[in-house]
């Protein structure tokens, strides 16, 4: 626990009330969302008032009731089919966070209201911090963006430079966004739900449903359809699989742009399309060899579903593969960004059954060591010490005269 924090619980202070801004939350399926969710309900369950900004979801009208959610309006997120950002909203943000004044807003995604968001907490001097969740600045360059890529992330570094913290998934995420300019960048790790996913999902009907046995090899990928997702090497590295042995399968579980295309020049794959919840599990469960080619993740959330659910990873070593994954005893990791070891990795791996079942066994035991609840207690000492900092400063007193932990955006 921080100096902070630790002085709050010794003199009785507790943090009460959070906001936390969002431009994506579930029923959208993807890693943000579900790291937000957890934290949002982790918070609950350890007694905060949690209340909630993001844009309006047409799927979830009913959520408009809820007293602790703030449905802004949203456009859609090009090349991100049925995700969107938020508009700015400032004037509404200042009118809700006046009369319900949060104790620290946490702002998870760098939107247009994420920037509102910011300016606001600044402005009424409430301690923000940020997320650092997405490598939006890599991912121009793969919808022909490209040029834009300096100056998306000169915005990045401008709007978490002007909140009191950033947190980053990942140390390596933390030590390179430091070295490039981002002040305050605290890591802060992701649980994974080892109920829900593990071993115990694991259903011979659907891998029969894929044409296999017990005893054959099913190659497995979780996550958008998408160029950023570097798939064409998952691909390559399972036509190399293919040589050694009589008969695996590559099993791809989720939508995205590249479906209809991928569909169309490997019709021997098997698309299972979008799954969630013991759906995904049972699919997760049901594979052997987890591969996870993409060098452009901030963490991967689907490494440590993977591992959970008693599969081999193959992925590069960065992000949550290094993190989480010993080579060789747990999963199996290649270079950053070299192909050829990749593939050789994958290929060496589906020619040894004994070491599949021998890095299944203790991916999944590693998992059941990580757990949501020690990821929020640090997430919630977080918002306290940086509540603690500005807690002196008033939201009548002018930016230009404030403490420089407001006025600079820094603890």
């Amino acid at each position: 626990m921080t100096s902070s924090a630790s002085y709050a619980e010794d003199n009785g202070i507790h943090l009460r009330r959070v906001s936390i801004v969002t431009e994506t939350y579930p029923p959208e399926v993807n890693g943000v969302a579900h790291t937000i969710s957890r934290l949002v309900k982790g918070l609950a369950s350890r007694g905060l008032d949690v209340s909630l900004v993001r844009p309006y979801q047409a799927r979830c009208d009913s959520t408009a009731s809820e007293s602790n959610v703030t449905l802004v309006p949203g456009m859609p997120l090009p090349g991100y089919k049925g995700l969107q950002f938020g508009l700015p909203v400032g004037y509404r943000l200042r009118r809700l966070w006046t009369e319900h004044r949060p104790d620290a807003v946490y702002i998870a995604t760098e939107g247009p209201l994420g920037w509102s968001a910011a300016r606001i907490a600044r402005r009424l001097g409430i301690a923000a911090l940020s997320g650092f969740h997405t490598n939006y600045h890599t991912y121009s360059c793969h919808y022909r963006l490209g040029c834009f890529q300096s100056v998306v992330f000169r915005y990045l570094r401008h709007l978490h430079n002007r909140t009191m913290r950033t947190l980053v998934p990942s140390m390596d995420l933390r030590d390179r966004l430091k070295a490039q300019g981002f002040a305050n960048v605290s890591y802060l790790g992701r649980g994974v739900d080892s109920n829900l996913f593990g071993p115990h999902r694991r259903s011979i009907a659907l891998r029969q449903s894929w044409g296999l046995s017990e005893d054959d090899l099913a190659v497995i990928y979780v996550g958008r359809l998408a160029s950023e997702k570097n798939l064409a090497l998952a691909i390559e590295a399972y036509r190399a699989m293919q040589t050694p042995n009589t008969v695996v399968k590559f099993v791809l579980v989720g939508d995205g742009p590249m479906r209809a295309s991928l569909e169309k020049e490997h019709p021997d794959l098997i698309f299972c399309g979008m799954k969630t919840g013991e759906d995904l599990a049972e699919h997760y469960a049901s594979g052997d060899i987890f591969l996870f080619p993409s060098e452009t993740e901030t963490f991967g959330n689907v490494t440590l579903e993977a591992m959970a659910s008693g599969l081999a990873v193959v992925a590069y070593d960065y992000a949550a593969a290094r993190i989480h994954i010993s080579h060789g005893a747990s999963g199996m990791l290649a270079p950053y960004s070299d192909a050829k070891a990749y593939i050789n990795a994958a290929v060496a791996l589906s020619c040894k059954p004994e070491t599949i079942r021998r890095l299944r066994t203790r991916a999944r035991g590693y998992a059941l060591s990580i757990q949501w609840s020690r990821i929020v207690e640090n997430f919630e000492s977080m918002l306290t010490e940086a509540w603690i900092t500005a807690r002196d400063v008033t939201p009548t007193t002018p930016v230009s005269q404030r403490p420089a932990v407001i006025a600079s955006g820094r603890i």
